[in-house]
């Protein structure tokens, strides 16, 4: 597998599945992002594993699956425009995660992995213990206290052990890699490379969904950032393989004031992320003041000519109502992207893909 410290350059070790860099502490990444080749789909096989090719993944490697991908993409209008909402919320566990969890439990059970760890504001958790009990691996997951009731329930629905940790988002993230650096494989959405190309997935089903075509521009809510880095990548990787002349979108992440550390680099250089607050907002799954990428996911959204905005935290839940008027029954992370809509609707070319990342029943 071709996959290396973006630091130093060490190559990924054959041996273990270790969650950073055991030389210089870096993080791991795809040397290049896994190719994409249409005549190489397997369409006999469902969701997102028609595209196991781009996974990384032995030929041997058995799928972990639970039916995630294949979300529709459904036309409605806003703003006077008319917008393709990609329902990611309809995933397994209900959010765009299960991409991600589905190709991460294959990489741990092709290593023979049968227990590990997770940190997550919730729906990384939840996603991560459904795909952990599919695959019979033991999980422990650490959540803030402020996560939602209803991902704390779900996740010890599936089996796994649920550690509330007091403190920031930042402390839960410590207390998981504390447990990893025990000795238990750490089987991160945020350090480790494996669940950005269960991410791209999503764009290969947008470009089918639109008659094999690209969108003019893709929005969507944006934390570490990995689904934006996916998505790109997936993109990217079909104009390549289509030899195109087509651009891939634009692509904007929206982020919320209250901690927006990506959208202060973007607009005021690397510096001002360090000066942004971590401050309570409803849309939990966006609060990550400190993103492991966040060189990687500005340059992608500069390589797209795409924007990072944010929205003030009294236009989420109006915005959550108003998809729900639409049909769309999101919780408020998902429904930054309505606010942002309104901001940018005159520097979006068409067709606009808008992301929808998670359940309004994750939310009470």
């Amino acid at each position: 597998m071709d996959i290396s410290c973006n630091n130093c350059g060490d190559a990924y070790p054959l041996d273990g599945l270790p969650y950073r860099c055991q030389t210089c502490g870096g993080l791991y990444d795809f040397l290049i992002p896994q190719p994409f080749n249409l005549s190489l789909v397997d369409r006999s096989q469902p969701g997102i594993w028609r595209y196991r090719h781009t996974f990384g993944l032995s030929s041997d490697s058995e799928p972990v699956s639970l039916g995630e991908g294949s979300t529709p993409l459904v036309w409605a209008g806003g703003f006077g425009r008319k917008f393709a909402f990609k329902c990611e919320f309809l995933n397994p566990s209900g959010s765009f995660k299960d991409r991600g969890s589905s190709v991460i439990t294959a990489w741990l059970r092709s290593h023979g992995i049968n227990e590990a760890v997770e940190d997550s504001s919730g729906n990384a958790g939840a996603s991560f213990a459904a795909y952990a009990a599919r695959a019979g691996i033991k999980a422990k997951v650490f959540v803030p206290e402020s996560a939602s009731g209803p991902k704390r329930r779900q996740i010890e629905a599936y089996g796994a052990e649920l550690i509330t940790v007091a403190g920031s988002r930042a402390d839960v993230a410590e207390a998981a890699k504390a447990a990893a650096d025990g000795g238990t494989v750490y089987a991160s959405h945020a350090y480790l490379p494996f669940n950005l190309p269960g991410y791209a997935t999503a764009a290969y089903e947008i470009f089918e969904q639109l008659g094999y075509k690209m969108p003019g521009a893709v929005v969507l809510p944006v934390g570490q950032g990995g689904l934006l880095l996916g998505l790109v990548r997936g993109f990217e990787a079909l104009r390549i393989d289509n030899n195109t002349h087509h651009l891939t979108p634009k692509i904007i992440g929206v982020q919320v004031r209250a901690c927006a550390p990506l959208w202060a680099a973007f607009t005021a250089g690397s510096a001002a992320a360090g000066l942004v607050a971590d401050n309570h907002t409803v849309a939990e799954g966006v609060r990550v003041r400190s993103p492991l990428r966040r060189e990687a996911v500005i340059g992608a959204v500069v390589a797209s000519h795409g924007s990072l905005c944010v929205t003030d935290e009294n236009e989420i839940i109006p915005g959550r109502d108003a998809l729900a008027r639409l049909g769309f029954y999101v919780e408020p992370t998902s429904a930054i992207v309505w606010p942002a809509l309104e901001q940018m609707k005159q520097d979006l070319p068409d067709p606009v893909v808008v992301i929808l990342t998670g359940s309004g029943y994750k939310h009470e």
